[in-house]
């Protein structure tokens, strides 16, 4: 598999734009890890690896990462969207802990017939879809079970 900088070397180059050190360190930054991230954190990570990348370029950066095919937008919370990097990895679904903001991912093999059903019945060229569920994780919801206990004890 080609390398996820050769992918925007090549992109950059077919779009007739200039590539630049500061892009392929935040490329290489976000594949280093392979996690879900926004811009705040990414510039975090690379600051405390003493790099001199601006959080703006990191912006500037970003609609070139998703229009190469190398990220997407996974989600928008607090405020703001997280991103994720999608060369190489598999198409997956999320579970989303609405309290500690625990993301675990899936794959549902059931989903590739219900996309292909749907693109014959609405005759429709799906060409991406996601397939999000917010709620409590395991380890949240004891806590509020706990917590609710505690709450109907102090009440009788």
């Amino acid at each position: 598999m080609i390398s996820p900088l050769e992918v925007f070397r090549t992109y950059i180059k077919e779009k007739g734009l200039r590539n630049t050190p500061e892009r392929e360190t935040i490329i290489r930054e976000i594949f280093s890890v392979h996690d879900h991230f926004d811009v705040d954190e990414l510039f975090l990570r690379m600051r405390d690896q003493k790099s001199k990348i601006a959080k703006a370029s990191i912006y500037r950066a970003i609609p070139l990462l998703i229009e190469s095919g190398l990220i997407k937008e996974a989600f928008f919370e607090d405020g703001h969207l997280h991103y994720e990097p999608i060369y190489g990895h598999s198409r997956h679904c999320h579970l989303r802990c609405i309290c500690c903001g625990k993301v675990v991912e899936f794959v549902e093999e059931e989903m590739d017939n219900i996309v292909d059903r749907l693109a014959k019945e609405y005759h429709f060229n799906i060409l991406d879809h996601r397939l999000d569920f917010t709620g409590y994780c395991a380890e949240c919801n004891n806590k509020m079970n706990d917590q609710d206990n505690v709450d109907t004890k102090e009440l009788l």
